[in-house]
């Protein structure tokens, strides 16, 4: 009864995190930035108040060699996962976006097994495929919008890929390390790298520093409510379910932002039938992949 009780707590946990990232792309909608810039200031920020929490904590940053370098590759994997995420919001819009990151339940049900080596689930690749087969009649219906599906697509890819991985960190006992440090130091990976090649770019510009007051704001409850604590607890979560349950969860961050941009931003007004008919699928997609897995294992 205890082990349940945990787990439902962890579950309830996962779903106010989701909550929170429904509100992401809801924010990065409404910074007026583009999407180099906002994802810069957003990490910059974040790495630190994080350091904040780490200085008031008194952790320890010490690490492996090995650790470092695996944790920075992961760190740049999520820094690409941004960039494509809001991306996709700023050349399309959220609702779209949202639709086309749905396909990271195909992503995790093939990355996970070849991470942790187990076999590979056929009902989750049917139900993949099936989301993905929403995704090309989204496409067919909404082809101007079919370079935020792409990116979208893309975001889910690396978003599998990097939880994935900080499954396997965070669960390792050989070299145990606390989700606040792997969260700094991966987001400071992340920062270094991009800082370098804005900078190879030439993207240091007055206008690149030049915020609004109404964006200073967004970013600073971008980076402080909706990524510092969310991103450390889900890794932190990682220790209590599978990389897979996670990300199906996080699935409906896209019913969240989609009902939020509706509501704020009216998209429901420019998006056709075809559009809230295929989410419907994916959602009904995800919900019996939810099921199936309760049914099947004890995952």
């Amino acid at each position: 009864m205890h082990v349940l009780k945990n787990v439902g707590k962890h579950h309830l946990l996962l779903h106010f995190i989701v909550f929170i990232w429904g509100w992401s792309p809801i924010l990065g909608k409404g910074i007026s930035i583009d999407a180099l810039p906002l994802v810069w200031y957003r990490i910059g920020l974040t790495v630190f108040l994080m350091g904040l929490y780490l200085l008031y904590i008194r952790a320890s940053l010490n690490v492996s060699l090995k650790r470092l370098l695996q944790f920075s590759v992961i760190g740049l994997i999520i820094c690409v996962h941004w960039l494509c995420f809001y991306g996709a919001i700023k050349v399309s819009n959220v609702s779209v976006t949202m639709a086309a990151f749905s396909t990271g339940t195909l992503f995790t049900a093939i990355v996970e097994p070849l991470v942790y080596r187990r076999r590979i689930v056929i009902y989750e690749l049917i139900i993949g495929m099936i989301i993905i087969g929403a995704i090309c009649l989204i496409f067919s219906v909404e082809f101007q919008y079919g370079l935020g599906i792409l990116l979208g697509i893309l975001a889910a890819l690396t978003a599998a890929i990097f939880s994935v991985f900080n499954g396997v960190f965070i669960q390792d006992q050989r070299e145990p390390v606390s989700s606040p440090v792997l969260s700094f130091i991966e987001l400071s990976a992340a920062f270094i790298g991009l800082s370098i090649f804005l900078g190879f770019k030439g993207s240091y510009t007055t206008e690149f520093f030049t915020l609004t007051n109404r964006d200073i704001i967004l970013l600073i409850i971008f980076a402080g409510v909706c990524t510092v604590y969310p991103f450390i607890a889900s890794v932190n979560l990682m220790k209590h379910l599978t990389p897979y349950t996670i990300n199906l969860t996080v699935n409906l961050e896209g019913l969240y932002g989609i009902v939020l941009a509706s509501l704020l931003f009216h998209e429901n007004k420019y998006l056709s039938t075809t559009f809230y008919v295929s989410f419907s699928i994916i959602l009904a997609a995800i919900f019996l992949n939810a099921f199936l897995k309760q049914k099947f294992s004890k995952g």
